[in-house]
């Protein structure tokens, strides 16, 4: 009866049968035993099991393989591995079995590489075959490990022997999880007799490896073959269509999964309703979720997760509370569902709402559940309470030491990022690709080139150099600390399978150090490898095209912008504003900016500078008025434009009113750039008395730019006495300026000061000095042309 029990799953009632026995005097036999060991690992009960297991040791029974088995295998999926373990060493004899349980134990544990000792102990002290479940059982610890030369081994040992299907589908598996995408397909297309988890297990490895092309593609080849989808393909397939946010494909695979009939299953409703939210149609995914006889706690996670990543943040909290209000108690899974999103949305409340449930669930000391906590307020920019959580965490993987890494990073505190990277080199853990594209963005804007080269030498040594997220932050790494020659040795390397971050991050590189002609070559040449350009590949090309005032380019990404749809982007269309207006189309400029529907303060600080650029100061100073008039929010950028046209059209009494109106109006304090567009233009009105008190009581000391600026306007004055006193100061600001002398030696000649103005010549000279000549880019049938001067 025990036994009938168990093979129908009625754990409980075979306990209950076996508790009936005892009290009936009937006593148990080692055959009792074993049927009601293994009814308390099915139930998972430990103290029951405990019980059972002193029973036993009093009956002298502990040392039957078949008892024994059962304890190790019952103690293992319990997660009590040390009990396991004295359980296996007193066995006087151990078979296969034995020997797969304590693999099965070990694998899943969080030493996961004991497993693999236990493999080599198994044929090397127990002179035992491994069989194909020792294998099986073994697959996951390499998993974890991510361990590639345990692959090929394991690989090796299979290749020579015959296995059931299930092993291939096993390595298969082991491989993409470890990142070998390639090998695992090689033995998918090699494989006599794939099924139907074949099929299955080579898609979910694509989407472990985010290849959510690949799964479409190997779907319809399945579709092609005639094969039956089952409910892993459907998944895989229904989860690459909401990833790639392809709502005709999705709508496909739904068809198929109705004519499979398996469109009632939870377990493939859940990502369908998961799909039609994130293409879009969270109605349609609530009519989904609506038609669900049983909702379980994963398909209100998706339908809570999905919600809220549609921007209904409030909306996925109620949901939170409609779940607990039907009895539904939340698990990890929910809150790993929910924790997430309220990071991306900066619902810091929300994510202290769960949290506090999390601590009243007793789960706040999952690892999985802190990691996420960690995570949630670094991007919510909570890090005192962040770091409370990460501290408090007896446990701590390499994903939360990342999840705080890349927080500091991201908030621009690299020297706290640093540090904590190097606390995790000292803990013992070592560095995953996660952690050095967390850490690469603090070396970045450090400047700390020396300390980049480390840590890329760390991602060679560790074997992870040539993963695309790593190749990336690299590259963004040596552009950003003026190592373009390194950067491009990476970009160009042959190896290299690059995305659109990588072709983003280099056309990024170019433009941060000035080489706005390579940008454009890159961002052509990322078109001819027909990679789709995207709104981060617009916004950093436009700069490099305004900048060369190179129209042709600029017109032609016009119009690509328009074909995808991108022109109602906000960020796009202040650029292409700001483009126009330094290619010398003022009109275009100003007929974008009035089809605008989606305006903010860039946009009208865009075509105010594009107004001062050009000299408009009438226009400049009127669109100034209406941007005040239409409680458009003016910045410190707003009135650096407005008095710049000043500056050029000379509206003195109209720079007057503004720079007032800066503290008095707007109660923004002045800055140097705004000091320096008043002393031009005062000081080229002739106003050096006005010019010098306003430079007296500036609250700030004078700059470069300042001086620079008072120089100029005694050059146009033919003031000597005052050139030389803005002459002393740049000498004392700036030592190494060529530009300065040669303003002065020029005033000098014009007022007929001859033996002076070539003295200041050779003072230049003698100094080791000269002038870098003038660059002036003209673009003729396409081409951009640099012409040089002076």
């Amino acid at each position: 009866m025990i036994r009938a029990y168990n093979k129908t799953n009625q754990f409980q009632e075979s306990l209950e049968m076996y508790h009936f026995m005892c009290e009936n005097k009937i006593e148990p036999d080692k055959f009792t035993f074993t049927f009601v060991v293994k009814a308390c690992t099915g139930l998972l009960d430990l103290k029951e099991g405990v019980l059972v297991h002193e029973k036993i040791v009093e009956k002298g029974l502990e040392g039957d393989v078949f008892i024994g088995t059962g304890l190790v295998d019952m103690y293992c999926k319990m997660g009590e591995l040390v009990s396991a373990e004295k359980v296996f060493d007193v066995l006087p004899e151990r078979d296969v079995v034995t020997w797969n349980a304590m693999i099965a134990g070990f694998s899943q544990s969080f030493n996961p590489e004991d497993g693999l000792v236990c493999f080599k102990r198994m044929q090397v002290e127990g002179l035992l075959e491994p069989n194909s479940v020792s294998l099986l059982n073994l697959f996951p610890a390499v998993c974890k490990l991510g361990d590639v030369k345990a692959c090929r081994c394991i690989h090796g040992f299979v290749f020579r022997r015959e296995f059931p299907v299930a092993v291939s589908n096993g390595l298969i598996d082991m491989y993409c999880k470890c990142g070998w995408v390639g090998s695992g397909e090689n033995i998918f297309y090699l494989m006599r007799g794939r099924d139907d988890v074949s099929w299955g297990t080579m898609m979910a490895g694509y989407v472990h490896n985010k290849l959510y092309d690949q799964v479409i593609e190997l779907h319809d080849k399945m579709k092609g073959e005639n094969m039956i989808m089952d409910k892993v393909s459907a998944v895989c397939a229904l989860l690459a269509a909401a990833e790639m946010r392809d709502l005709e494909k999705g709508i496909e695979i739904h068809d198929c999964i109705k004519h499979q009939r398996i469109g009632s299953d939870v377990r493939v409703v859940t990502p369908l309703i998961t799909m039609y939210a994130k293409c879009g149609e969270l109605q349609k995914a609530k009519k989904l979720f609506a038609g669900l006889q049983e909702r379980d706690l994963v398909s209100w996670s998706a339908l809570i997760a999905s919600t809220a990543q549609c921007g209904e943040a409030e909306e996925a909290f109620s949901l939170f509370r409609d779940m607990q209000s039907e009895k539904l108690k939340p698990t990890k899974v929910t809150l790993l569902s929910v924790l997430p999103v309220c990071g991306e949305l900066l619902c810091a409340n929300m994510g202290k709402s769960i949290h506090c449930f999390s601590i009243k669930a007793d789960i706040d000391s999952d690892v999985s559940i802190g990691t996420t906590l960690v995570s949630m307020y670094a991007k919510c920019d909570i890090f005192s309470v962040a770091l409370t959580v990460f501290n408090r965490m007896l446990h701590k993987e390499i994903v939360t030491w990342n999840a705080l890494i890349n927080g500091y990073a991201q908030i621009v505190e690299p020297y706290k990022a640093m540090d904590l990277y190097y606390q995790l080199q000292l803990s013992g853990l070592h560095p995953d690709s996660g952690t050095v594209v967390g850490v690469l963005p603090a070396c970045a804007l450090l400047e700390d080139l020396r300390y980049g080269r480390c840590i890329h030498g760390t991602t060679v040594k560790l074997g992870f150099g040539s993963d695309c997220h790593v190749r990336n932050a690299l590259i963004d790494m040596y552009a950003k600390c003026g190592n373009l020659l390194a950067a491009e040795f990476l970009f160009y390397k042959t190896d290299f399978v690059k995305d659109e971050v990588s072709w983003n991050t280099m056309i990024s590189g170019y433009i941060q150090n000035g080489h706005a002609q390579k940008a454009i070559s890159v961002f052509n040449q990322m078109k001819i490898e027909a990679f789709v350009p995207n709104l981060v590949t617009i916004v950093s090309i436009l700069p490099a095209i305004a900048y060369l005032a190179a129209l042709r380019e600029g017109m032609a990404l016009h119009c690509l912008i328009v074909q995808t749809g991108l022109h109602s982007n906000t960020l796009i269309g202040n650029s292409l504003i700001d483009m126009y207006a330094k290619c010398g189309r003022l009109d275009h400029a100003e007929k974008f900016f009035i089809e605008m529907h989606n305006k903010d303060t860039v946009t009208w600080n865009a075509m105010l500078a594009g107004y001062a650029v050009h000299g408009h100061g009438a226009h400049a100073t009127e669109f100034f008025s209406v941007m005040e008039e239409s409680h458009v929010k003016v910045d410190s950028v707003s009135f650096v434009s407005a008095l710049s046209a000043c500056r050029h059209a000379g509206l003195v009494e109209e720079g007057r009113k503004i720079f007032c109106s800066m503290r008095e109006k707007h109660h923004i304090l002045p800055n140097l750039k705004h000091y320096a567009c008043m002393v031009d233009l005062l000081a080229h009105a002739g106003l050096f008395d006005e010019t010098l008190s306003l430079i007296k009581t500036m609250p700030m000391e004078p700059d470069a730019g300042v001086w620079g600026a008072f120089l100029d306007a005694c050059k146009m004055h033919d003031d000597v006495d005052l050139a030389e006193l803005a002459l002393k100061n740049l000498v004392r600001l700036e030592p190494g300026n060529p530009a300065h002398y040669v303003v002065l030696s020029t005033i000098y000649a014009q007022s007929g000061r001859w033996g002076e103005a070539r003295s200041t010549r050779l003072q230049m000279t003698d100094t080791g000095m000269r002038k870098t000549p003038g660059c002036s880019w003209l673009e003729d049938k396409g081409i951009v042309h640099g012409i040089s001067s002076g």
